[in-house]
């Protein structure tokens, strides 16, 4: 399904139209009812290649010792953990996220781990930090979350220092020859399973419908550019069912 505008005033929450106030309500609903098995569920669901997709945004990052990173909607902490071991004692890693369980869970897993870093409650399109703050903000699958996805990418710019990236981990649009076998199992097996792992095949039917719902490749980059990045280009993975997007502030 195409990304579609609705009325005035409200925004898509999966394929359903819902106020504008509504969506943050439901989405924190969703991964608050996930988050103890979220790690456990990404690795049956990509058969664990969303570790080789986030890898290679840590690669692309080019964060490096002494670096300052924002990882926003950072989750559990994947991307939190390993730009921390890049950017090394002198420099300073945030995890930040929206949702009070997913950043605790986080918090705790990445201290179990040996990983201490600042763990933040903050929205993405409201950044409570200084213009000018970071060498890297990432977002890995939580800008489709995001209500307005507009304000995020402004926010992730202004809080960006002059040559700074950001970075843009997000479910796309799958090469149209695999589509047919992507959309069976996005509608049929993942809330299948989700129902199974986590007696929730809701909220794993919200994440099929949040993708399709999301802006395309090339909308995407478009919408980095309007926001003022500079040198925005996105890299396929998987045959686009994930694409990396990265862009500069000059």
């Amino acid at each position: 399904m195409a990304n579609t505008e609705g009325k005035p005033g409200t925004t898509d929450f999966g394929f359903q139209q819902v106020p504008e106030a509504e969506k943050q309500k439901r989405v924190a609903s969703v991964f608050s009812s996930v988050a103890n098995k979220y790690d456990l569920m990404n690795d049956l669901m990509s058969g664990g290649m969303h570790r080789i997709w986030k890898q290679f945004a840590i690669q692309m990052s080019g964060v490096r010792a002494g670096n300052r990173v924002l990882d926003i909607a950072a989750g559990t902490g994947d991307l939190t953990a390993a730009f921390a071991r890049r950017a090394g004692p002198n420099g300073l890693v945030l995890q930040t996220d929206i949702n009070a369980a997913m950043l605790e869970r986080g918090r705790d897993r990445l201290i179990n781990h040996g990983c201490v870093v600042p763990a933040l409650r903050c929205d993405g399109e409201k950044l409570p930090f200084a213009a000018n703050s970071f060498d890297c903000v990432s977002v890995a699958f939580g800008l489709r979350n995001m209500t307005h996805k507009d304000a995020a990418l402004a926010e992730m710019l202004r809080v960006l220092r002059p040559g700074g990236r950001a970075l843009i981990l997000e479910f796309s649009r799958v090469a149209p020859p695999l589509a047919p076998f992507y959309d069976a199992y996005s509608f049929k097996v993942l809330p299948w399973l989700g129902e199974k792992v986590t007696q929730d095949g809701a909220s794993y039917r919200y994440l099929a419908e949040s993708i399709r719902m999301h802006p395309d490749q090339d909308t995407l980059k478009g919408m980095m550019q309007d926001a003022g990045f500079e040198r925005v280009e996105y890299f396929n993975l998987s045959a686009g069912i994930v694409a990396l997007h990265r862009g500069y502030k000059i």
